[in-house]
């Protein structure tokens, strides 16, 4: 289940808005894998689900102001194991969804599927001319306006899983620009989480290894050329740190998660907040009851002058029930935590998928700045 946080009558404060379960949901199905909002559409991916297939994976649109189910989206040439479903993003009547099980072009290559948000029919499947099995094409997805921004963390150009992102237009579905970091290696995981506001695309590599094993790094391009401006990094940063695990971006601001980062603690986790024209260092987030193990800074979400960030491993309501920090972007102070009013013990969601987590903290975070 997903849980939507809408405004109080307090000012800047969260309240429990609505839980949404799927309605055919069933054990496995993994609804809630990835989450996304747009206006008063909510898109849920449930990756385990079997329609097409063991594994074959959809997805579901909602209606925020109401919690009613509005499409249910599969993909027509859905088989097993596809795991669509794994990433989901929606900008206005444009719903795009990750598939990074597909065959197309090997097992595993991956694709994405452009659906019409108003209809729920399918506009276009995006794949890649240099597709190959094991990229994993699909695995993280962004969108914005015109542009599509989807990653094959396990492309192969700069050495094995190095990674790579590829730039469409969602209008005729053609490939613009394949994104690749200039100072790319193996096992960087480029692309294992992404973000597109605008002119602006953030590629996050938490295999990078500047300043050590899986330190981690964030890369920003220009989505008009393809052309490389920024490369970001902690300046604290160190070896397991996973920084760019979880990116987001809006206007000139940039969010990085290093959820392995140890300063509440070992694992305890932080998010980085950077200028988007100088690459600057502007805050480091830290939950203020941080501990060993919270995972803070798993996923991470940003609108205007606030900032989320999801501490899956939480123990407020249980072991590893999972919470969320909400931030003032303009002074990095903390203004609220966010917990799930029927939180459990073990609702956190895996490390496989913090991307997933990314995208329910992008949902929270856009109901806060739409609904005011």
């Amino acid at each position: 289940s997903v849980l939507l946080v809408a405004p109080t009558a307090m000012a800047g404060q969260l309240g429990f808005s609505h839980k949404l379960t799927a309605p055919d949901g069933a054990s496995g199905d993994r609804f809630g894998t990835s989450v996304a909002i747009d206006g008063n559409r909510v898109l849920i991916g449930a990756l385990g689900d079997n329609d097409n297939g063991r594994d074959s994976g959809s997805a579901y649109l909602f209606d925020t102001t109401t919690g009613s189910l509005l499409q249910k989206l599969t993909a027509p040439d859905g088989g097993n194991w596809d795991n669509f479903g794994v990433s989901v993003a929606i900008d206005g009547n444009l719903a795009l969804v990750g598939a990074y099980g597909d065959d197309d072009r090997g097992y595993d290559s991956g694709s994405a599927y452009l659906f019409d948000t108003t209809t729920g029919s399918l506009l276009h499947k995006l794949t890649v001319p240099d597709g190959t099995y094991w990229d994993n094409f699909g695995g993280s997805v962004a969108i914005d306006g015109n542009l599509a921004l989807v990653a094959a963390y396990g492309d192969d150009d700069n050495g094995s899983d190095s990674g790579s992102a590829y730039l469409f237009d969602t209008t005729t579905g053609s490939l613009l620009h394949k994104l690749i970091a200039p100072d790319g290696a193996s096992v960087d995981v480029f692309g294992r989480s992404v973000a597109i506001d605008g002119n602006l695309a953030l590629v996050g590599a938490y295999g990078d290894d500047d300043n050590g094993r899986y330190t981690g790094s964030a890369y920003l391009f220009d989505t008009t050329t393809g052309s490389f401006l920024q490369k970001l990094t902690a300046p604290d940063g160190a070896s397991g740190d996973y920084f760019g695990s979880s990116v987001a971006i809006d206007g000139t601001r940039a969010l990085v998660g290093a959820h392995y980062d140890d300063d509440n603690g070992t694992n305890s986790g932080s998010a980085y907040l950077f200028d988007t024209i100088t690459g600057s260092l502007l805050q480091k987030l830290t939950a203020p009851d941080g501990a060993s193990g919270d995972y803070f800074g798993s996923s991470v979400a940003i609108d205007g002058t606030r900032a989320l960030v999801g501490a899956h491993r939480d123990d407020d309501n249980g072991d590893a029930s999972g919470s969320a920090y909400l931030f003032d972007t303009t002074t990095g102070s903390f203004l609220q935590k966010l917990t799930a009013p029927d939180g459990a013990n073990f609702d956190e969601r895996s490390e496989e998928h913090t991307s997933e987590l990314q995208s329910h903290l992008n949902l929270v975070c856009r109901l806060l700045l739409e609904k005011k």
